[in-house]
């Protein structure tokens, strides 16, 4: 039943936004789960920025915040509303540019076999309960689909860039989460 909601990588249960910044898997593996947060600009939400930094058609004169964005390709697999729309920006079957250099169990690399889950929030901000109910439904279905994805291996941004990144940050609540998984 699960596997039925994805074809060739996409999610039925989300609105599909075709990025450009994605490539091919080099060994096609999905064998771990990063859950991020996003803002644009930072603390503000309900609005487009997000969509068109990952569709690279964000206007960098928009916000002066933005000026640090110029240029910068990145995208993420799927992208969390804070009313619990559910985006998908890249099949899970292809590499998303969501995690930069990163490391997870000694091995560099993550966009490789990463599945990248964008929380609209901060990392101080909490989440809301749409948000937590579509991310452990999308969870669980990518676990079912993807079976190398254990709880073992669904992190945190900060954990596998420690010192760079912060997200999902304290106002993620991980027991909430997992416990649900």
């Amino acid at each position: 039943m699960v596997r039925e909601l994805w074809i060739d990588g996409w999610y039925g249960e989300a609105v599909p936004r075709p990025s450009p910044h994605f490539n091919h898997r080099p060994d096609g593996e999905v064998s771990l789960l990063v859950i991020h947060n996003i803002s644009l600009p930072a603390g503000c939400f309900g609005l487009p920025y997000i969509e068109q930094l990952f569709l690279g058609t964000l206007d960098t004169e928009t916000d002066p915040s933005f000026a640090e964005l110029k240029g910068l390709e990145v995208s993420a697999h799927f992208l969390i509303r804070r009313d619990g729309e559910l985006r998908q920006y890249v099949s899970v079957d292809q590499r998303a540019w969501h995690a930069g250099v990163s490391n997870f169990a000694g091995r560099s690399g993550c966009n490789d076999f990463a599945v990248g889950i964008e929380l609209e929030g901060t990392d101080d901000s909490g989440f809301t309960e749409a948000q937590y109910h579509k991310l452990i439904t999308l969870s669980q279905s990518l676990r079912l689909a993807y079976p190398d994805i254990t709880k073992e291996r669904i992190v945190g941004h900060s954990d596998i860039a420690p010192g760079r990144k912060t997200d999902p940050g304290p106002g993620f609540d991980w027991q909430r989460y997992l416990q649900a998984l």
